[in-house]
């Protein structure tokens, strides 16, 4: 098949699953929202036609089920209710399965039979024969090797973290008077084989012989043919039979986009996350370019080339004059190439978003609350590779303030609330940068419950924290590892992800800030730039090093003349503000001769940090491609990144947040 009609087939194919998505939401919130039901049925049809096209019959089969069951919702024959919504919805995320499949491996593994089946019976039996979890049908059809129902697998287990496939195995030690000691023995002989991911019972209720017949074991392995083959012809399993789960447990996961659940783990707010997977991108593979933009691209191909041709000739002749006019032609078009392609790589922060609707719907149907969910500024443009990195920690967030930012409707009726929680995703632009707001009216942040595990932790002295305000309290969340939950849910509370969304948001040269008021809610703000690949910065010098501070941070340069000593701390004054003086000759103890108290000093934005860099000398400005810090100095403090000079030097990026 043609990779190129096979790649717009799947960009296609995941724009028409998050417009159907959305749809089927406002379906599901009114009924009789009739431009609701005809893009659904329009979305479905196109889909149904579109893998038929293709040849993914099983897929159509599947979208044609749906598009019948949908076509006698419109027509007022099947009631629009919760189970039947589901039902859909699970027809949704199988396509979506399908859709991954094929782009991963050409083609889909996935057999719909099962739901398919359901959606024939609901049509011809009505709305009651939807009961049941949806959901879980469609994650048991996807297991197309026989294996359990999503339902049955344990929901601690990510497939992600496997290094080959997940393989369940179903042991039984036979007829045995110490069912406690065979049971163990035959563990430790499946462990001389394979990594166990997860035990069903646990551990110690296996070891006791406490389970009825058989007990599971999920291993890590290539797949169930060799498991097969390996227990075999190890003595202390008497019988087993081995199953390969990993599909059951994608279709499973309630986060469709692969990015591991994350959740606010403090018992009244948005105060940390959960989850495993650190670090899961959706890549954004395509973007969509406007045809003035190619004729504005062309152009200036064309002009470089002629100017090309010029400076050539001027270097030929040893014309200086003209080769001097002709870079400065160059400078232009390439400073015209510069934006129009930096333009080009903006998308609409709907492309990330679009699919947290369903997200929200999801979770507040699993947790039993009612939550209105908005989305504002979805049209604010980001750059590709900032929307692609903040998909994590956006979901974080919102898993949180699902989780435990919004109460359940009981307690909201008691604390004299509505029963239906709201939660809103705002962005807005702000000059070079995007703010991009996830409020909910919950119960807000508990202090107190944050200062008692900060200090249980070890992570502040109580003398710290009482010198602290509300504000540097709620920023302790960030630490890693710090979770106030209670309990841990699938949704939350295993103390990883708010140090992500930091980490994450700080190495994209932005910053995140929480506010919360008691019994109101919470409110996460991100502020990032629309883009960062290139950078003006100002280049300073000291001792020997030379360093970049991004131009946008600066405010302003001065001499040293106006430092003064306050309670030992070198200081400036700045419209009756104080900034205190750091040296960065100490910061990153630079080797060779500094100005010591002589020099320069760089005055920072209020809005970044209310310091001043101490330097030598201040050299020039200039535009640089700025590298991200990878592997071990990633996240080292006061560097963002590094750029290459045009004579071939390596010059650091001073992060003054961070610094």
């Amino acid at each position: 098949m043609d990779d190129q009609y096979l790649d717009a087939f799947i960009r296609e194919s995941e724009e028409a699953i998050t417009e159907l998505n959305n749809s089927l939401l406002d379906l599901e919130s009114d009924p009789a929202d009739e431009a609701a039901m005809d893009s659904i049925f329009r979305t479905a049809h196109t889909l149904k036609g579109n893998f038929g096209a293709m040849g993914f019959d099983d897929a159509a089969n599947l979208a044609h089920a749906m598009e019948d069951l949908l076509d006698a919702m419109r027509q007022g024959e099947m009631e629009v209710n919760p189970d039947v919504m589901d039902l859909i919805f699970a027809g949704v995320d199988q396509i979506e399965v399908i859709v991954n499949e094929i782009e991963a491996e050409g083609e889909s593994t996935t057999n719909s039979d099962e739901l398919v089946a359901q959606l024939r019976t609901v049509l011809e039996e009505g709305a009651d024969a939807a009961g049941g979890d949806g959901s879980a049908a469609a994650a048991e059809s996807a297991d197309d090797d026989g294996g359990p129902a999503a339902d049955d697998i344990d929901p601690d287990i990510d497939p992600d973290e496997a290094d080959g496939r997940v393989v369940h195995v179903a042991v039984d030690v036979g007829d045995s008077d110490m069912l406690g000691v065979d049971s163990m023995l035959a563990l430790e002989a499946v462990e001389d084989v394979f990594d166990i991911l997860a035990f069903e019972p646990d551990r110690a209720d296996i070891e006791d012989g406490e389970f009825e017949d058989t007990f599971d074991l999920y291993l890590d392995a290539s797949d169930a043919a060799t498991v097969d083959a390996e227990l075999d012809a190890v003595g202390k399993v008497e019988r087993f039979t081995a199953t390969d789960v990993t599909d059951s447990l994608s279709a499973a996961s309630p986060d469709t986009d692969g990015v591991a659940a994350a959740g606010t783990g403090d018992a009244g707010g948005t105060a940390d996350s959960g989850g495993e997977d650190e670090h899961s991108v959706d890549e954004i593979k395509s973007v969509r370019v406007d045809v003035d933009q190619l004729d504005d691209l062309h152009g200036l191909v064309e002009q470089l080339v002629t100017s090309r041709i010029k400076l050539r000739r001027s270097v030929e002749t040893e014309d200086l004059d003209s080769a001097g006019e002709t870079l400065n032609e160059l400078d232009k078009i390439t400073a015209n190439l510069q934006n129009t392609v930096m333009d080009m790589r903006l998308i609409p922060l709907k492309k990330v978003v679009g699919k947290f609707p369903r997200l929200v719907r999801d979770l507040a149907r699993e947790l039993d609350k009612d939550i209105d969910f908005e989305i504002e500024g979805e049209d604010i443009e980001l750059d590709r590779t900032i929307l692609t990195e903040i998909s994590d920690p956006l979901m974080h967030i919102l898993r949180n303030s699902v989780d435990h930012g919004i109460e359940s409707p009981a307690e909201r009726e008691a604390a004299g609330k509505e029963p239906t929680g709201h939660i809103t995703l705002r962005a807005s632009r702000e000059r070079d940068h995007v703010i991009i707001e996830v409020e909910d009216d919950g119960a807000g942040l508990d202090v107190e419950g944050i200062k008692n595990k900060a200090i249980e932790k070890g992570v502040r002295s109580p003398e710290e924290l009482e010198a602290m305000d509300d504000s540097a309290i709620y920023d302790l969340i960030f630490h890693p590892g710090f979770s106030t939950a209670d309990e841990v849910t699938d949704t939350s509370g295993r103390g990883v992800g708010m140090d992500v969304v930091h980490d994450t948001v700080t190495q994209l040269d932005g910053s995140v800030n929480v506010d919360s008021t008691p019994g109101e809610g919470t409110t996460v703000a991100l502020r990032l730039p629309v883009t960062m690949a290139i950078v003006k910065v100002l280049f300073v010098e000291v001792g020997d090093e030379e360093y970049g501070v991004p131009i946008k941070n600066v405010d302003e340069i001065t001499a040293t003349s106006s430092v003064k000593q306050v309670n030992g701390t070198e200081v400036i004054k700045h419209n009756d503000d104080i900034y205190p003086v750091i040296h960065l000759d100490d910061t990153f103890d630079v080797p060779g001769e500094t100005a010591n108290g002589d020099g320069m000093l760089v005055r920072i934005r209020e809005s970044e940090r209310q310091v001043a860099l101490h330097c030598d000398s201040v050299n020039s400005q200039e535009e640089v491609v700025v590298k991200p810090l990878e592997g071990i100095l990633s996240g080292t403090p006061g560097l963002s990144g590094t750029a290459v000079l045009g004579d071939g030097n390596i010059v650091h990026i001073l992060d003054v947040v961070t610094l």
